[in-house]
């Protein structure tokens, strides 16, 4: 009997055509396990060996040989089928296979051990598509996981590619910085801020007496201040760019020093004091601040200035005549021979009058000229025997509040001394609360002359009097006023300026000018201030 030996079984693809999946090419024999990867253990293996007990069946039959097959579980290996002893012989076998309609071209040997091999093709109806389906899909999904893992890698490379350039970039300063004599860490930073600082008080000292246009000046200042923040920057960021910053300051400092030259050639002289050899009030300084007034903070209304006298300009005394807490009565006032004295609260004569009425008070020539209280009285007081020497009306004058200045109450009569005496500024019922301006004669309170304007007096904060020139100031904001104003007595003509001028603390009470100094003599809510004045100069 012939035994077929599954290990050993050759099969070839039915059609004569190459099997699909790995099976081998057209002509080479298979075995019967390259069908499947996997026939141990599939449900599909015992399938196929019911097909080969079929097959055997068929061939005994045709030889008539009777041969019974066992139930085919599924196997653990490839199980071997014996023919029966009846079985026929090799050119037998051979040729009773082109009569079987299932099978072709197999034939078939015996070999030494009795054991009967042959080829057969047997049909495949079981290919897995399911599963190469499955396997497609499978392929697809890792295929699109690696491009997207592959574009994470390509940005991965460009950025160490960039990293890679800044780390080279860093290497190659740090070795200029290890080769360069010079220590960045030992630069003295303060010198630089010393040196900034001296620019900018010589910048400021220029805006103050430059002449003309300032675009120059101003750019320089500007340059100056950016300095001075790129320095604060230098000390916590980038101390490598020091020397840059240094060669900057030495530039700016060559174009102060250029900038001043040309104005000491170019700027003639300030006016002598006392002399309105001018053309008129064109700036003016910052504030200075001289004291609180002696009563303290609370008195926040008042006036202060400098006595003058043509016949001894600079040897004027300085008084201080704060209000009462209610803003309208001048009871006290105190003389200081010298500023010292004044700074340092000594040597003091304190003096009381009964009463004068709010603060336009002036002193010129050792009197006080006040609005006497309640009343439309001008007040004539000798500092010397503190005695109301002359008390004169001014006609026509409103008083007791009618027309004060902005923000400022019982101001209505307003005193002021420049170059050419004695001053009283105004408004009456027929100029419709416009300012008046009228010339007194100061020995007898007579009005000398008369000018009227076309300002609103309760629309100006306050004013002054510079050469026979009244100018009007008005509030911009808490911190900032504006000479906005000016009535010429000399020529008629008025018109507007754009003076700014800063101040400490919100109201502005009265403005005194002395024409020596030519300082504004200033009280800002309790303070003393002084300003200097800058003045347009007439070419020689």
């Amino acid at each position: 009997m012939c035994s077929l030996a599954a290990s050993s079984l050759p099969v070839n693809w039915p059609g004569g055509e190459s099997p699909p999946g790995p099976l081998r090419s057209q002509g080479d024999p298979a075995k019967l396990s390259d069908f499947s990867l996997e026939h141990k253990m599939k449900p599909g293996f015992p399938c196929l060996l019911v097909l080969l007990g079929l097959l055997h069946s068929a061939v005994m039959s045709v030889w008539g040989v009777t041969t019974t097959f066992p139930s085919f579980p599924t196997p653990d290996s490839f199980p071997t089928s014996d023919f029966s002893s009846g079985s026929p012989t090799d050119s037998a076998w051979s040729t009773s296979s082109s009569k079987s309609q299932s099978f072709s071209n197999f034939t078939g040997n015996r070999d030494d051990r009795g054991v009967c091999q042959c080829s057969v093709i047997l049909p495949d109806n079981t290919f897995p598509v399911l599963r190469v389906e499955r396997l497609e899909i499978t392929a697809q999904t890792i295929s699109k996981k690696f491009e997207t893992e592959l574009s994470k890698v390509k940005e991965y490379v460009q950025l160490i590619s960039k990293y890679e350039e800044k780390l080279l970039n860093l290497t190659v300063r740090v070795s200029i910085m290890e080769k360069d004599s010079i220590s960045y860490t030992e630069l003295d930073f303060e010198l630089i801020k010393m040196e900034v600082k001296e620019m900018e008080k010589l910048i400021k000292r220029l805006k103050v007496g430059f002449s003309g246009s300032t675009v120059i000046i101003d750019q320089l200042e500007v340059e100056i201040r950016n300095m001075t923040l790129l320095v604060e920057q230098l000390e916590t960021l980038d101390k490598n760019n020091v020397l840059a910053i240094r060669r900057q300051v030495l530039a700016l400092k060559n174009r102060l020093k250029e900038c001043e030259a040309s104005k000491v050639e170019s700027t003639p002289p300030p006016p002598a004091p006392g002399s309105c050899a001018h053309g008129g009030v064109v700036n003016i300084s910052k504030p200075i601040i001289v004291q609180l007034n002696w009563l303290g903070f609370s008195y926040k209304y008042g006036a202060w200035g400098r006595d003058y006298s043509p016949q001894d300009p600079g040897n004027g005394l300085y008084w201080v005549a704060p209000l009462n807490t209610d803003g309208r009565i001048l009871q006290y006032y105190r003389l200081y021979n010298t500023k010292d004295d004044l700074l340092l609260y000594t040597n003091a004569r304190q003096n009381q009058i009964s009463y004068g009425q709010g603060s336009g008070t002036v002193v010129y020539k050792n009197n006080m000229y006040v609005n006497w209280y309640n009343s439309q009285n001008m007040a004539k007081i000798n500092l010397t025997t503190n005695k109301v020497d002359l008390s004169q009306t001014l006609p026509n004058a409103a008083y007791n509040n009618r027309f004060s200045y902005a923000n400022v109450g019982w101001q209505d009569m307003d005193f002021a001394v420049d170059e050419n005496g004695l001053w009283v500024i105004y408004a009456t019922e027929a100029s419709t609360g416009n300012i008046v301006i009228s010339k007194l004669n100061d020995t007898t309170l007579a009005v000398l002359n008369t000018w009227h304007t076309k300002q609103y007096k309760p629309s100006v904060t306050n004013t002054f009097m510079v050469c026979g020139v009244l100018y009007a100031t008005r509030t911009l904001n808490t911190r900032i006023e504006e000479i906005f104003y000016y009535y010429d007595t000399n020529t008629g003509k008025e018109g507007k300026l754009n003076i700014v001028m800063q101040k400490m603390q919100e109201t502005v009470q009265s403005i005194n000018y002395h024409p020596f100094e030519q300082k504004l003599f200033v009280y800002n809510d309790g303070y003393l201030l002084n300003y200097d004045l800058v003045f347009r100069q007439i070419p020689q």
